[in-house]
Protein backbone atom coordinates (compact mmCIF):
# COMPACT_ATOMS: atom_id res chain seq x y z
CA UNK A 1 0.00 0.00 0.00
CA UNK A 2 1.32 3.19 -0.83
CA UNK A 3 -0.12 5.23 2.08
CA UNK A 4 -0.99 5.01 5.52
CA UNK A 5 -4.75 3.62 5.85
CA UNK A 6 -4.74 5.12 9.46
CA UNK A 7 -4.06 8.87 8.21
CA UNK A 8 -6.59 8.47 5.58
CA UNK A 9 -9.11 7.98 8.54
CA UNK A 10 -7.99 10.74 10.33
CA UNK A 11 -7.83 13.24 7.41
CA UNK A 12 -11.75 11.98 6.18
CA UNK A 13 -12.79 12.38 9.98
CA UNK A 14 -12.11 16.42 9.33
CA UNK A 15 -13.61 16.65 5.60
CA UNK A 16 -17.43 15.67 7.11
CA UNK A 17 -19.38 18.56 5.92
CA UNK A 18 -16.49 19.99 3.67
CA UNK A 19 -18.89 19.85 0.83
CA UNK A 20 -18.60 17.01 -1.93
CA UNK A 21 -15.36 15.44 -1.24
CA UNK A 22 -14.10 12.67 -3.82
CA UNK A 23 -10.97 10.44 -3.11
CA UNK A 24 -8.41 9.75 -6.31
CA UNK A 25 -5.95 7.53 -5.74
CA UNK A 26 -2.71 9.52 -7.59
CA UNK A 27 0.67 9.98 -7.47
CA UNK A 28 1.16 6.79 -5.44
CA UNK A 29 -1.11 8.30 -2.91
CA UNK A 30 -4.65 9.36 -2.06
CA UNK A 31 -6.02 12.65 -3.27
CA UNK A 32 -8.84 14.10 -1.20
CA UNK A 33 -10.83 16.27 -4.16
CA UNK A 34 -13.13 18.99 -1.90
CA UNK A 35 -15.40 20.87 -4.31
CA UNK A 36 -14.00 19.18 -7.55
CA UNK A 37 -10.58 20.57 -6.35
CA UNK A 38 -7.14 19.07 -5.00
CA UNK A 39 -7.36 20.31 -1.46
CA UNK A 40 -5.57 17.01 0.49
CA UNK A 41 -3.42 14.26 -0.10
CA UNK A 42 -1.69 11.16 2.17
CA UNK A 43 1.24 9.24 0.82
CA UNK A 44 4.36 7.69 1.46
CA UNK A 45 8.29 9.70 1.01
CA UNK A 46 9.79 7.16 -0.87
CA UNK A 47 13.22 8.54 0.67
CA UNK A 48 12.45 8.40 4.31
CA UNK A 49 9.56 5.90 3.86
CA UNK A 50 7.27 7.40 6.69
CA UNK A 51 3.59 9.22 6.12
CA UNK A 52 3.54 12.01 4.08
CA UNK A 53 0.69 14.84 3.68
CA UNK A 54 0.52 17.13 1.21
CA UNK A 55 -1.89 20.11 1.36
CA UNK A 56 -2.78 22.88 -1.05
CA UNK A 57 -2.24 25.84 0.99
CA UNK A 58 -2.05 29.07 -2.02
CA UNK A 59 0.57 31.06 -2.34
CA UNK A 60 -0.45 33.63 -0.29
CA UNK A 61 0.58 32.20 3.07
CA UNK A 62 3.09 29.74 1.40
CA UNK A 63 6.23 30.84 2.63
CA UNK A 64 4.86 31.78 6.09
CA UNK A 65 3.79 28.24 6.14
CA UNK A 66 7.20 26.66 5.20
CA UNK A 67 7.92 27.59 8.81
CA UNK A 68 5.69 25.29 10.57
CA UNK A 69 7.33 22.28 11.91
CA UNK A 70 7.78 19.17 9.51
CA UNK A 71 6.60 21.53 6.98
CA UNK A 72 8.47 21.42 3.50
CA UNK A 73 8.28 22.41 -0.44
CA UNK A 74 6.20 20.20 -2.47
CA UNK A 75 8.86 18.82 -5.19
CA UNK A 76 7.11 15.95 -6.58
CA UNK A 77 8.82 16.55 -9.88
CA UNK A 78 12.01 17.70 -8.91
CA UNK A 79 10.24 21.11 -9.72
CA UNK A 80 8.94 23.15 -6.43
CA UNK A 81 5.03 23.49 -6.91
CA UNK A 82 4.11 26.56 -5.48
CA UNK A 83 0.95 26.69 -3.19
CA UNK A 84 1.40 23.40 -2.69
CA UNK A 85 3.02 22.11 0.58
CA UNK A 86 4.66 18.49 2.04
CA UNK A 87 4.26 17.83 5.80
CA UNK A 88 6.36 15.18 7.06
CA UNK A 89 5.04 13.16 10.49
CA UNK A 90 6.62 15.78 12.94
CA UNK A 91 3.63 18.43 11.48
CA UNK A 92 1.00 16.19 11.76
CA UNK A 93 1.48 13.62 14.71
CA UNK A 94 -1.03 15.78 16.82
CA UNK A 95 -4.62 16.16 16.25
CA UNK A 96 -4.15 19.66 16.58
CA UNK A 97 -1.53 19.80 14.22
CA UNK A 98 -3.42 17.97 11.97
CA UNK A 99 -6.32 20.21 12.82
CA UNK A 100 -4.49 22.82 11.73
CA UNK A 101 -3.29 21.80 7.93
CA UNK A 102 -6.82 20.49 7.44
CA UNK A 103 -8.11 24.14 8.26
CA UNK A 104 -5.80 25.85 6.07
CA UNK A 105 -5.88 23.34 2.90
CA UNK A 106 -9.98 23.79 3.59
CA UNK A 107 -9.66 27.74 3.93
CA UNK A 108 -8.17 28.04 0.23
CA UNK A 109 -10.47 25.27 -1.10
CA UNK A 110 -13.02 27.65 0.25
CA UNK A 111 -11.52 30.83 -1.61
CA UNK A 112 -11.04 28.85 -5.17
CA UNK A 113 -15.01 28.00 -5.10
Amino acid sequence: MAYSEYLVERVRKRLVGAGPVEEKKMMGGLIFMVNDKMCVGVDIDKKSNTDRLMVRVGKLPYEKLLAKVGSRKMDFTGTVMSGFLFIDPEGFDTEEDLDFWMQKALEFNEMIR
